[in-house]
């Protein structure tokens, strides 16, 4: 079997899986939340355009994650889907003079899809009724469930698509990701702390930490590619 049908494959896997969770999150009672739903969705929409390559893999990371957790934990299952679908289109859109890569683009929406689902669903089984003292443990599974929700994915179709073993480029994507994920979870434990004191308007003030840390990762991961850390890590890719 060619790497192309492989990557056929795992795509229509991850097509079928995205289905499968977002079905079971409509079937579930909630109820909507239109206005902060909608605020939510913005800011997840244009920090989705703030991204950084990946050094060392064909990849990049967009630093939309502290809206997508929050709408986790504040939404719906259904609700979160698709801030977390609208936000991925978004950031998939080609910039001007590039063209569109509907495979890429089918690939992501339905792994985001899925690791935003069952990172909702992990949320509400470990936070039942809500309890308040079960909050910071429930965030905690929700994003690990997230960061593996999207990076087991990617690092097997990275695999598949350029024939690299699989295990080097999940390690190194982890890496790569996991301090965000524990940041980004600090800002929303934060947020659900003060937003019952000060409104949920304080979420606007994400935005420019977040634009903070873009330009961080962008200067770290460039000083990284000229201090060939980027071929180190392509290299260990191959170990």
């Amino acid at each position: 079997m060619n790497h192309t049908r492989q990557t056929q494959h795992c795509i229509g896997l991850m097509v079928a899986a995205a289905v499968t969770v977002s079905a079971y999150s409509v079937t579930l009672s909630h109820s909507l939340h239109l206005y902060f739903a909608l605020t939510v969705l913005a800011l997840a929409a244009i920090t989705s355009r703030m991204k950084v390559k990946l050094p060392g893999i064909n990849g990049n990371m967009s630093v939309n994650l502290p809206f997508l957790l929050v709408a986790i934990v504040n939404l719906s299952a259904a609700e979160a889907v698709v801030i977390t679908g609208i936000s991925t289109l978004v950031q998939c859109w080609p910039k001007k003079g590039t063209n569109l890569k509907p495979e890429q683009m089918i690939f992501n929406l339905s792994m985001m899809t899925f690791a935003t689902c069952l990172a909702s669903l992990v949320f509400r089984v470990a936070s039942p009724g809500g309890a308040v003292w079960s909050m910071p443990l429930s965030l905690v599974l929700a994003s690990a469930t997230l960061l593996l929700g999207q990076t087991m994915p990617v690092a097997a179709i990275v695999s598949i698509s350029e024939g690299k073993p699989t295990f080097p480029i999940f390690r190194n994507v982890v890496q790569l990701s996991f301090p965000y994920y524990v940041l980004s979870a600090g800002i929303v434990s934060m947020l659900e702390m003060v937003g019952s004191h000060m409104g949920w308007p304080l979420a606007l003030g994400v935005f420019p930490v977040m634009y903070g840390i873009h330009a961080s990762y962008r200067f770290y991961f460039s000083r990284m590619a000229e201090a060939g850390s980027a071929p180190a890590l392509a290299r260990a890719a191959h170990a």
